[in-house]
């Protein structure tokens, strides 16, 4: 499944949010969105799924226009992870990870064997089983955003658009998040996500692009396009890429701001 774009120009109505932009996902790629508040990278990834109509360009999925796919159809091919929303009504955990198998089996309709045990295997994965009765707005911020990636991975779609998977969650909940977009890659699957932390880009992704006021500064690889001058581009302060070694001797970059 290859979701790609050509002299995309995002916005709405009234507006251009962001122009000239080419995107190419393909299977097994990790791509990771960065760029300062306001780059417009929410604005892009809902263009991508087809929640807003792009403005001039394309976005194709599989070589068909996204904007003829049904909703379902949609649905069945890309899962989106929004940022955390403050209000789920009193949905349960569990009930709000197996929303991710309607295009399945209909709005509807009663979830079926294989819909529980999708979702079931995806709050194990997530480390959030013991939450899975719990009503989603008495879990915390951090809870919500595990429940929204395994509500996308109950989805089994081959490709996932992630708005910052790892906001609002700690340190350890970011390394597991993390370690499962790469394992997704490794399966195969498509990964776009966004971040406010290069870092991750470098624990993780194969590929970058480096958004910023609508228009896109630099894309790539990851070794090739995250270096101090694109960042520091990018972020409008000093920004430097160096090479450390874990424990174990390992080599792995990491960014410090000057």
């Amino acid at each position: 499944m290859t979701l790609e774009a050509r002299r995309l120009a995002i916005g709405y109505r009234d507006r251009d949010v962001g122009e000239d932009i080419d995107v190419l996902l393909e299977p097994g790629a990790v791509t990771c969105l960065l760029g300062p508040n306001g780059s417009g990278k929410t604005t892009l990834l809902r263009t991508l799924l087809g929640l807003l109509p792009a403005r001039r360009g394309d976005v194709k999925l599989d070589g068909v226009a996204i904007s003829t796919l049904r909703d379902a159809d949609r649905a069945r091919r890309i899962a989106y992870v929004p940022q955390a929303a403050d209000s789920f009504f009193d949905f349960t955990v569990r009930e709000l990870v197996e929303m991710g198998r309607t295009a399945h089996g209909g709005l509807f309709g009663a979830p079926s064997r294989a819909d529980r045990d999708a979702a079931q295997h995806a709050l194990e994965r997530l480390g959030i089983a013991h939450l899975a009765e719990r009503a989603v707005p008495r879990v915390s911020g951090g809870e919500r955003q595990l429940a929204l990636i395994a509500r996308a991975l109950a989805t089994e779609a081959p490709t996932l658009v992630m708005d910052e998977p790892t906001a609002n969650l700690d340190f350890a909940n970011q390394s597991r998040v993390l370690d499962e977009i790469a394992r997704l890659g490794e399966a195969g699957r498509a990964v776009l996500f966004t971040t406010h932390h290069p870092d991750h880009a470098l624990r993780i992704a194969g590929d970058a692009i480096l958004l910023r006021a609508g228009r896109v500064l630099a894309a790539g690889p990851v070794d090739a396009t995250l270096n101090s001058t694109n960042l520091s581009a990018l972020y409008g302060r000093p920004v430097e890429v160096v090479e450390v070694r874990s424990a174990d001797g390992a080599p792995a970059k990491v960014c410090v701001a000057r």
